[in-house]
């Protein structure tokens, strides 16, 4: 049984389709308390890209773009996430 409720931030690839966007140290789905929080990790990473333009080692499309989104998750006790859909995702390999 999952263990609480959280938030995590994905991203759709062409490889994998939907994948957690962010991993930890020990290569789990980084997860937030809040949609808040999540929505301001996003807000932060594109704030560097966008410091990142200014510095002139970004090009601006790609300095205001992001693909990443948020979805509540389900967090099991070994750390692995699944989503409403009922996807599920562990470890990065």
């Amino acid at each position: 049984m999952p263990s609480r409720s959280a938030y995590a931030i994905f991203t759709q690839t062409l490889c994998d389709g939907l994948v957690p966007a962010w991993h930890d140290e020990s290569n789990l789905p980084v997860t937030y308390l809040t949609e808040l929080e999540a929505q301001r990790e996003i807000a932060e990473d594109l704030m560097e890209q966008l410091r990142q333009f200014l510095d002139g080692s970004r090009e601006f499309d790609d300095a205001i773009t992001t693909e990443d989104f948020i979805l509540a998750v389900q967090v099991w006790p070994d750390g692995r996430i699944s989503t409403e859909d009922g996807r599920t995702f562990g470890k990065r390999e």
